[in-house]
């Protein structure tokens, strides 16, 4: 009897010192929309414009066609929930992607990329068509295919230390209340 009250005091002591180091469930902020909008096919656009679920701050966009040359005109600006970055034009017809990397409202970084294609473009009809000659693009490595979704940072190795913590404080209280405590025999 003694020993189940030991053990049921030593896992309210684990549960006491746990709780001030318990995060918040929280879910990292999301991009909901974007002009151009992904995998659309547009005229060239004169800004890219991402919309996200709550204002995010410290934004990099980074605007590249199929041979990785940039686009974007200046640095990004993020008011509120929105974030735009001027093109330089013209653009030519084909795929371009779009990699944004933000600081979202409760402090972790998150990123993303997505495709859109413009079509219709006038930089098009000066210059003759060398999509034949182009080489196809490259495929996603692995080093570019995990941050082409987006990415919630670090908050599974925050539980996982959580969970860590709290065996460590239950093992502490068992070994000492064991120790503190004459033995029964």
């Amino acid at each position: 009897m003694i020993r189940m009250m030991r053990i049921a005091a030593a896992m309210a002591v684990a549960m006491v010192l746990a709780v001030p180091f318990a995060a918040p469930a929280s879910a990292h902020d999301t991009l909901t929309g974007s002009s151009p909008k992904k995998d659309a096919t547009v005229e060239a656009p004169s800004e890219i414009e991402l919309t996200f679920s709550a204002a995010v701050r410290l934004p990099r966009v980074v605007v590249t066609d199929a041979s990785e040359k940039p686009y974007q005109a200046a640095d990004p600006e993020a008011v509120d929930n929105k974030v735009t970055v001027p093109l330089n034009g013209p653009m030519p017809n084909g795929e371009y992607t779009v990699a944004w990397r933000v600081v979202s409202s409760d402090g972790h970084p998150i990123q993303g990329t997505y495709k859109f294609t413009v079509e219709g473009s006038p930089a098009e009809s000066a210059a003759p068509s060398s999509a034949a000659a182009e080489p196809p693009a490259p495929e996603p490595t692995a080093t570019n295919a995990a941050s082409s979704e987006e990415s919630g940072g670090s908050s599974g190795w925050l539980w996982i230390g959580l969970i860590a913590l709290v065996i460590g404080a239950a093992a502490g209280a068992v070994a000492w209340f064991r120790r503190s405590t004459p033995s029964e025999n």
